[in-house]
């Protein structure tokens, strides 16, 4: 026969719950996650907070711009630069590399597809310091994750935003990778140092696109929706 103490079973239910709830182990609910991402991109408090972070940079810039004789600015393009928003959204922040992507809103939306298709928009803020800096003779370039096959549609992608004037974009050798992004975009701005620039701010919305040191200062963008080692 199973007895239960004077709290009963029910009262037994109820402890084990709040137990469970204050557990320093258990990990926030991916579900509950995801509602309070789309409520904080549709809140417009996502576009605010890449805003100033992107006004602080643009300070920066404005006020060493005449430190160095050949400044660089060094802008990171997924969720910094274009925004992937449609292909996330309609892949629940899922990765789906390699399916295809025909009826958004609605998933699947496969990455290199999206990608291909060259339709990403241009984050505003972003946007507007990439034209300050060009206009204070600080010279543009773009490191990105993405495989150096996609190449050709990036530009296209870039250039339909708005980026036009930018020095050089550095891909990822095709068909590669490496444990961080930091092991391959830290090396590309050592080849920007050797060509003579100073990079005297770098902006990207992952640690892994500012970490490896060669920039004066980093600006990391907020973003919710998936981290790249």
């Amino acid at each position: 026969m199973v007895k239960f103490n004077s709290l009963g079973l029910s009262g037994l239910l109820v402890l084990s719950l709040a137990a469970c709830a204050i557990s320093p182990q258990q990990p926030d609910n991916v579900g509950e996650l995801k509602t309070d991402i789309i409520a904080y991109h549709q809140s417009g408090n996502y576009a605010r907070e890449i805003a100033a972070v992107d006004a602080e940079a643009e300070a920066y810039i404005l006020e060493h711009a005449n430190d160095v004789a050949k400044p660089a600015l060094v802008l990171d393009i997924d969720e910094t630069s274009l925004s992937n928003w449609p292909a996330l959204r309609a892949n629940d922040f899922g990765y789906l590399p390699d399916a295809p992507c025909k009826n958004l809103p609605n998933g699947p939306c496969g990455m290199k597809a999206w990608q291909k298709l060259a339709k990403a928009d241009a984050i505003a803020p972003t946007l507007h310091l990439f034209n300050v800096a060009k206009a204070n003779g600080v010279t543009v370039f773009f490191i990105t994750g993405r495989d150096e096959r996609g190449r050709a549609s990036t530009q296209k992608n870039l250039h339909r935003a708005g980026y036009n004037g930018w020095k050089a974009l550095f891909m990822r050798p095709a068909g590669t990778t490496t444990p961080s992004a930091a092991d391959y975009k830290a090396p590309a701005r050592i080849r920007i140092e050797d060509e003579g620039y100073a990079i005297i701010a770098s902006v990207g919305d992952q640690p892994s696109d500012l970490a490896g040191g060669h920039a004066k200062r980093v600006f990391l963008l907020p973003d919710p929706f998936y981290r790249i080692p």
